[in-house]
């Protein structure tokens, strides 16, 4: 028999803000290493090691060996939902000087969220989409109509394929930046990983913020009218 969810396990495992700020950082998709994380969160390499410990025993992060490098990711697209929902209601802390504050308008001006698009770029690409009438929006999820389902096609996405996941196909996920809704689920991550196989997006050093290349910023401005600058 399965008892109550312990939410208490998770609520521990946020309650620091050094891993707090670990797992935010990891929210970006990418995986990373401890000494990246550590500088992420400013703390040290050893207070990191133990943050990273306790959240594999909870289950919040996995870990892979690539040569010497130890690489941490989040567990679970649910867990990554979850963060982002958490973002959208915790209070704003106060930006530390003139680097935090570069940095802060970065992640909003366009970030991943996970494997998909946010901020105003990823906000912007899904009025565009809407606009284009290549989704239509309902309640919680968006449907692709049939002339988006053609120009995702022209992009090598096969729409049949990512709806037949086990993930959630199309979702709305409200930005944490934007409190508006961005595109999220499978088709959420499946245009993501064409802009930057197409070399339309790159990631900023250091952190989960993007920016469109000039490729990226024709296309989006053509096909979706899309002004990013």
């Amino acid at each position: 028999m399965r008892g109550d969810p312990d939410l208490a396990s998770i609520g521990g495992a946020l309650a620091h803000p050094g891993r707090a700020a670990m797992l935010m950082a990891l929210l970006g998709g990418e995986q990373l290493t401890a000494g990246q994380l550590a500088r992420y969160a400013e703390i040290s390499a050893t207070a990191a090691s133990n943050h990273l410990r306790r959240l594999l025993e909870l289950g919040l992060v996995t870990d892979e060996r690539i040569g010497r490098n130890r690489l941490f990711t989040l567990a679970t697209h649910d867990f990554a939902d979850a963060l982002e929902a958490l973002a959208r209601v915790a209070p704003v802390k106060p930006v530390r000087g003139l680097r935090h504050s570069h940095a802060s308008e970065a992640l909003r001006r366009g970030r991943t969220c996970y494997d998909h698009l946010a901020g105003r770029l990823g906000v912007g690409v899904t009025d565009g989409l809407l606009e284009r009438a290549f989704l239509t929006k309902r309640r919680d999820a968006f449907t692709v109509t049939r002339s988006g389902r053609v120009w995702l096609a022209e992009l090598g996405i096969d729409v049949e394929t990512v709806a037949q996941s086990k993930r959630s196909f199309a979702r709305i996920c409200v930005d944490w930046t934007e409190q508006r809704p961005h595109l999220a689920g499978g088709l959420g991550a499946s245009l993501a990983t064409t802009f930057f196989q197409r070399q339309w997006l790159r990631r900023l050093p250091g952190g989960r913020a993007v920016v469109l290349t000039q490729r990226g910023s024709e296309f989006l401005a053509r096909e979706l009218g899309l002004n990013a600058s």
